[in-house]
């Protein structure tokens, strides 16, 4: 399933293991992010993309060690390279956190504290009528929302995994589970 993906910048180590788990061990100095605070560009990190047409609901099983500041690993959803938002677990302030980063021409970030086991995690991300629903679980059931936004509507998106460290190289991840579908027409307070 992984191989109908196309990455951007590949990372020199990866591997396809048992039970179709993305294994990837994160280049040097790696990173998605646009000029706010920085004031810098870069877009350098690892995403594997699936294209699909129109809306979708898109999900991931993340595991990974996270130790470094700014290590971090989960879901992307890109447009092209100033249109993008990226989630998951990201290391920061000594901690591992919970963590968004919305861009258009300019990246917000939103990280908080995760109330699980930020070493095995889900991501679903579902993109439909112009809204960015974000969501993740600490167990696979339930779904509680991380962040609800307005995202561009487009005839195609690319969605997959991704990963980053922006300080280090080395940090492996395994993604498994990956699902994407048509969107799923739930509540919002639905976190099935």
């Amino acid at each position: 399933m992984w191989q109908a993906a196309k990455w951007l910048n590949r990372p020199s180590r990866c591997q396809i293991s048992t039970g179709h788990r993305l294994e990837v061990f994160t280049d040097l100095q790696t990173d998605f992010w646009r000029e706010t605070h920085y004031g810098f560009i870069r877009d350098s990190g690892h995403f594997l993309g699936f294209e699909i047409t129109g809306g979708f609901t898109a999900q991931v099983r993340v595991n990974a060690d996270f130790r470094e500041l700014y290590d971090q690993a989960g879901i992307m959803v890109r447009l092209d390279e100033e249109t993008w938002l990226k989630a998951g677990i990201e290391y920061n302030d000594g901690m591992p956190m919970i963590s968004s980063v919305l861009t258009r021409g300019t990246s917000d970030w939103a990280p908080s504290r995760f109330p699980g086991d930020p070493t095995d995690f889900w991501l679903r991300v579902t993109v439909s009528g112009g809204v960015l629903r974000l969501q993740y679980s600490t167990d696979g059931l339930t779904w509680p929302l991380l962040r609800l936004a307005p995202f561009p509507e487009a005839d195609r998106y690319a969605v997959g995994p991704m990963c980053c460290t922006p300080e280090r190289q080395g940090l492996r991840v395994q993604f498994s589970e990956w699902s994407l579908s048509p969107p799923l027409g739930r509540d919002l307070h639905d976190l099935t």
